[in-house]
């Protein structure tokens, strides 16, 4: 079927990382499987993650169907696009919906996107994982592709404005190998090992990441256990119980 949409995209969105200058550092997308379903799994720190995300499967030729949250496909822009892109919404409340219509993909040849965090780190750590990835590899017969995005928070995160001009900000990415997702395994324990497995990921993007903070003012993006500013898990916690 013709991606009429899709791929324009992808064109504008290169397009628009040459004119940022991003200097994007993109590892393991031999893992991403040329053919048939999966599940790709990252981490999530920005509102732009699921481009990225997707930049990584284009080596194998893959189109990746993100699950993402309904309210972005009744936005004027972006519903269009998102629909067009056959992308999946999830209405947190029904959420039954969007499982089958994933399941489905998955079942013919789809690679489906999902971030099991459910919402963006503000920490940007990694938060506890929802178990629905590994349910729809386990239920689809499907692997599972553990990835991992470190610099996306610098150019649109939670909390903190858009920088979209030209920054030269670098990107890294790391997608690791894919995982069995037995239906002899609980989706619990399958689910702490594929969190394992993003966290690994991680932390070998921050270790491999090429700049630190230029001084006092640009240490938001850094998480406080590597010195930076953000604020911890902890703190975000507290922060909502009040």
């Amino acid at each position: 079927m013709a991606e009429l949409v899709y791929r324009p995209v992808i064109g504008l969105a290169r397009t628009m990382f040459k004119v940022w200058d991003l200097k994007i550092d993109c590892r393991g997308s031999e893992n991403i499987p040329r053919s048939g379903g999966a599940v790709l799994v990252s981490n999530h720190i920005s509102y732009l993650d699921f481009i990225f995300d997707g930049l990584a499967a284009l080596p194998q030729k893959r189109l990746v169907r993100f699950m993402a949250k309904e309210s972005v496909f009744r936005h004027r822009i972006s519903g269009p696009l998102m629909r067009g892109m056959k992308h999946i919404p999830v209405d947190r409340k029904q959420g039954e919906a969007a499982y089958a219509h994933a399941l489905d993909s998955l079942k013919s040849g789809e690679i489906v996107g999902v971030f099991p965090e459910a919402t963006i780190s503000e920490s940007f750590t990694l938060k506890s994982f929802k178990s629905g990835a590994a349910r729809l590899a386990q239920e689809a017969g499907v692997p599972l592709v553990p990835m991992a995005l470190w610099g996306t928070q610098r150019l649109w995160t939670k909390g903190h404005p858009r920088n979209f001009k030209r920054s030269h900000t670098p990107i890294t990415i790391r997608v690791g190998e894919a995982m069995e997702a037995s239906r002899e395994q609980y989706a619990g324990a399958i689910t702490r090992r594929l969190r394992e497995r993003v966290q690994e990921l991680l932390e070998a993007a921050q270790r491999a990441y090429p700049v630190r903070p230029k001084g006092p003012d640009d240490t938001w993006w850094m998480p406080a256990h590597l010195g930076g500013t953000a604020p911890t898990p902890e703190q975000l916690r507290t922060a909502q119980a009040h």
